[in-house]
């Protein structure tokens, strides 16, 4: 009896073991699949962050000059997040297409602190579902203004998450204010000392550019220079390579920044490979 007992508990033992290892085994075959499609992914989006008071169309301007000196031209997909984390969406991503733009905007985009980082939450979110629907292995990022603080405080707190399948490669943020309306870094604001706390989190491999208008000596109009120069205490010596560039002519003031004939020259030059292969053609080989 005791016999009959025992083989009856083994036999439950494996049923119920089996039981568990194929759900397992299925996971497991479906992540690999996953991981693999990411890999061999040649899909490089580039994803777009606006400022406060600004919507999802905010580039709509800037990505329709980018197309037109483009063969292949770059599909759009906008993204608005709501604050209960619902999303909206309108375009998409075309087939074959390498490098397409992603826009994630969001439908409280007030100013300040406490929102920036509460739209780092929301954008999280965003690209989540982002990365569940488009097998991507790298990326590069690009946000003007509060854009730009809204990806810092993403990539110290949330990228860690996602940096074991995903690469961000490049970062271009334009006239972000990094210690809001300061002209010195010695006056910190809560946000540029938090910035600072955190900053070993940036991903090591990462190049920014961090682009500032000139409209006068000292700001774009409204954001003061000094405020934009203070990434360089967030970046330098936390990333791969950091490079502040000062954009100046008659559309160097902060709105009007995000068409700049030269912001839009170091786009291409900078973020997107298509173009910068073309013009590497017309120039020749560096020496």
């Amino acid at each position: 009896m005791k016999k009959n007992k025992y083989w009856l508990g083994a036999i439950l033992a494996i049923i119920l073991l089996t039981a568990m290892t194929i759900p397992t085994a299925k996971w497991m075959t479906s992540n690999n699949k996953t991981m693999s499609q990411r890999r061999q992914s040649k899909m490089t989006p580039l994803i777009m962050i606006p400022g406060s008071s600004a919507t999802a169309n905010r580039f709509d301007g800037l990505i329709k000059i980018l197309n037109k000196t483009k063969d292949q031209k770059h599909s759009v997909l906008r993204i608005t997040v709501n604050e209960n984390n619902t999303m909206t969406f309108d375009g998409s991503i075309s087939k074959g297409d390498e490098e397409p733009i992603i826009v994630v905007g969001f439908k409280n985009n007030s100013d300040g602190y406490t929102n920036i980082k509460r739209q780092a939450d929301w954008f999280d979110q965003a690209f989540y579902q982002i990365m569940q629907d488009f097998h991507f292995h790298k990326f590069k990022a690009f946000g003007h203004s509060n854009g730009g603080l809204v990806w810092t405080y993403w990539l110290e707190h949330y990228y860690s998450s996602y940096s074991s399948e995903i690469k961000v490669t490049k970062l271009m943020t334009l006239g972000s204010p990094y210690n809001f309306k300061e002209t010195s870094y010695t006056m910190k604001t809560q946000m540029f000392s938090d910035f600072l706390k955190y900053k070993k989190n940036l991903p090591k491999s990462l190049i920014v550019y961090s682009l500032l208008g000139g409209k006068t000596y000292t700001s774009d109009g409204l954001v003061p220079e000094g405020s934009v120069l203070a990434g360089k205490y967030i970046f330098q010596n936390q990333v791969k390579n950091y490079m502040s560039i000062n954009v100046t002519g008659t559309d160097a003031q902060h709105s009007k920044l995000v068409e700049n004939p030269q912001v839009v020259k170091l786009i291409k030059e900078y973020l997107l490979k298509n173009n910068n292969r073309r013009d590497l053609m017309r120039k020749g080989p560096r020496n």
